[in-house]
């Protein structure tokens, strides 16, 4: 164990806690995007997890102004992260349940191991090949015409709406791979954030106006939830964990967060808990862990 890491067990405590809010924050997303615009709702979100991020590092004297080399991953995590995958999700609840949204939305690991492939020349193992093919069977439950009503375009909009997400967020996953870090992740994550604010303010500006919104205790709260719990803190608390773990297990772990996010919109929104949907979730789940695994077992026995 490092001196900064943490014991075992407080450590899975944080990666519970990356968890529980990361697929809590998808039934509060929606109950949020039902009286704010996607794009002033994940700015808001951001702006609060900017304030909460800052005083945060500040307290632990980690604050930092970005090194120039740590530039591009700013710009990449902000925008295409950030901004992107949040609008897009945001958009996408308006249309879908959030159980089958964020199903839709974990697809990204698959999209990562075949852009990895594509532009980092990282092989595709026979494991890998398992997972993927594990995971598009999983997509083609949810997008079966017994699962997906084709004829509802709001849901089809929904649903390619929720997948561009996962596109931008498995772009931005492959260049992270490749960028040489100066900072740590987490201490670049109030730059990421707060670029993302402006951006998506200055596009809500131009899209939607000057937002009117009937400020209610529990939106404040939905908002406050959001952008302190499921945003800053558990930016922290996913540094933490990444620090104190074998990266397989973390990767292993945050596999729960799609079957937590079906179980609070069932219980938070109460939502229908439909058999296709525990099957393509089963088989995503399966394949990006025989694939997370099999990634695992290569290194190993490279010796890397």
């Amino acid at each position: 164990m490092t001196p900064q890491s943490l014991p075992l067990r407080s450590a899975l405590s944080m990666l519970c806690l990356v968890v529980l809010a990361w697929g809590v924050n998808w039934p509060i997303t929606k109950m949020i995007v039902r009286e704010v615009s996607p794009l002033w709702s994940t700015a808001f979100r951001c702006a609060i997890a900017a304030v909460a991020l800052g005083a945060l590092l500040l307290v632990r004297g980690q604050f930092i102004v970005p090194k120039r080399g740590d530039i591009p991953v700013v710009l990449s995590t902000s925008l295409l992260h950030m901004s992107a995958y949040s609008v897009l999700v945001a958009a996408g609840l308006q249309y879908l349940p959030a159980g089958r949204a964020i199903v839709l939305g974990y697809t990204t690991p698959i999209w990562v191991m075949i852009g990895a492939h594509i532009f980092l020349s990282e092989s595709i193992t026979k494991g890998k090949a398992i997972g993927v093919i594990a995971g598009l069977a999983g997509l083609a439950v949810i997008f079966s015409p017994g699962s997906l009503d084709w004829g509802d375009r709001h849901a089809l909009l929904g649903a390619g709406l929720i997948m561009l997400a996962a596109f931008c967020w498995a772009a931005n996953i492959i260049y992270v791979r490749a960028h040489k870090w100066i900072s740590s992740p987490f201490q670049l994550a109030f730059w990421q954030v707060t670029l993302a604010f402006v951006v998506l303010s200055v596009t809500a500006l131009a899209v939607n106006g000057i937002p009117h919104i009937a400020w209610t205790p529990r939106l404040i709260g939905l908002l406050l939830f959001s952008g302190i719990v499921c945003t800053a803190l558990a930016y922290w608390a996913m540094s933490v964990a990444n620090r104190s773990l074998p990266a397989v297990t973390t990767s292993l772990g945050l596999l729960a967060t799609p079957a937590l996010g079906i179980v609070s919109g069932v219980a938070i929104l109460g939502e229908p808990l439909e058999p296709s949907l525990l099957v393509a979730l089963a088989l995503l789940v399966g394949g990006i862990a025989i694939g997370i695994a099999d990634e695992r077992r290569n290194v190993a026995e490279s010796g890397e």
